[in-house]
């Protein structure tokens, strides 16, 4: 059995290396540093780079999910963009990581499954708690998933009050879950 906690540290420091430094910055010895390990420990568990991106991609996928909210099971409306207003601000490298990859995936088209997971994995978080919250319209759905999109990449890049954004989200999200 492989040891869970030693690899989430493991996906945790390539994170926050890619996230400071790009895909560039990313070996064996730069995430042993970060998590405090040998570098014949990274490769141990991973076998290559591209295992060791891949599976970063979906802890950080899976991470961010967790922490916005989009894995509970009952939110109100105006709680369902709660988690997002402040994500980049709590988890700026799980963020920067991400739209790293996502970039790079234009450069590098052996990147672009895990691009795919990753707009797959939000817009199917996102469709699971509107249907939840009674609201089944595909179209409102994309653009909910590409405003929460751009709230957070924004906020990496310019830390700016998104409340009246996350506001009119919210209002959007409750008019439509609302009976006729």
């Amino acid at each position: 059995m492989k040891d869970v906690s030693g690899r989430t540290a493991l996906l945790r420091a390539t994170v926050v290396v890619v996230a400071a430094g790009g895909l560039r910055a990313l070996t064996y010895r730069a995430v042993a540093t970060e998590a405090g390990v040998s570098h014949g420990l990274v490769r141990h568990h991973f076998g290559t780079r591209d295992q060791l991106v891949a599976e970063a991609m979906e802890y950080a996928i899976h991470t961010s999910l967790r922490d916005s909210n989009m894995l509970n099971d009952a939110l109100t409306p105006d709680e369902f963009a709660g988690g997002i207003e402040s994500l980049a601000d709590r988890e700026a490298s799980i963020q920067s990581f991400q739209y790293e990859l996502l970039l790079e995936s234009r450069r590098r088209p052996e990147l672009r499954p895990l691009a795919e997971l990753h707009y797959r994995a939000y817009r199917d978080a996102i469709s699971r708690q509107l249907a939840r919250l009674g609201v089944d319209d595909a179209d409102l759905t994309e653009l909910i998933w590409f405003a929460l999109d751009g709230i957070v990449f924004k906020q990496l890049i310019i830390s700016e009050d998104v409340t009246p954004a996350v506001r009119r989200i919210r209002q959007l999200v409750a008019a439509a879950g609302s009976p006729a």
